[in-house]
């Protein structure tokens, strides 16, 4: 097989703060050509759930997306701290995002957001049979609201194209395969 992997010539922070790093590099290809700069931006790791109560309501999230200048629908999720295990970030942004909280906790994947840029992983989880323990504890700069479907209102917003949060599209259909939701063709 061609060797793909590219080497590291040098690398230098063009620009850094609390919540990502921007780095250009010098990397040469295996055939000898060189590209530079190549930026990559360094993000924390997130984590994501689907929550699931005992009533198979699926417990999403509404919120402003500056950067697309839109109100989505998204998974409770966030950065996960330095040195925390991914699930329990998960489960930390459920109870702090939605007031919910669930035992039952399932790993699903882990992804590249966007290799080509980012060298972050998004780790994603599915909590079943959550209950409401608490009210929302959000950062200073959320604002997040809560919103309840149930399973067929769920399904119907998928299908309706209303999720458009694409990193988490794959992990929701994964959780509704473990969860017998879909449909065999």
């Amino acid at each position: 097989m061609k060797e793909l992997r590219w080497e590291q010539l040098s690398s230098r922070i063009v620009y850094k703060d609390r919540w990502f790093h921007a780095r250009a590099d010098s990397c040469r290809f295996p055939d000898g050509r060189i590209i530079e700069p190549y930026y990559v931006v360094e993000i924390p790791d997130w984590a994501n759930i689907m929550v699931v109560t005992d009533q198979d309501e699926v417990v999403m999230v509404r919120q402003y997306r500056y950067a697309i200048d839109a109100i989505t629908i998204e998974l409770p999720g966030g950065i996960i701290d330095a040195g925390e295990d991914p699930q329990a970030a998960a489960r930390r942004e459920m109870r702090e995002e939605t007031g919910y909280d669930a035992t039952d906790i399932q790993f699903l994947c882990k992804l590249a957001p966007n290799p080509a840029i980012n060298n972050n992983t998004a780790y994603f989880f599915l909590a079943r049979n959550a209950k409401r323990i608490q009210q929302q504890t959000q950062d200073a700069l959320e604002d997040i609201e809560v919103e309840v479907y149930s399973k067929t209102a769920f399904l119907q917003l998928l299908k309706a194209n209303k999720i458009q949060h694409g990193v988490q599209l794959g992990p929701i259909y994964e959780a509704l395969q473990q969860l017998g939701w879909l449909q065999t063709v």
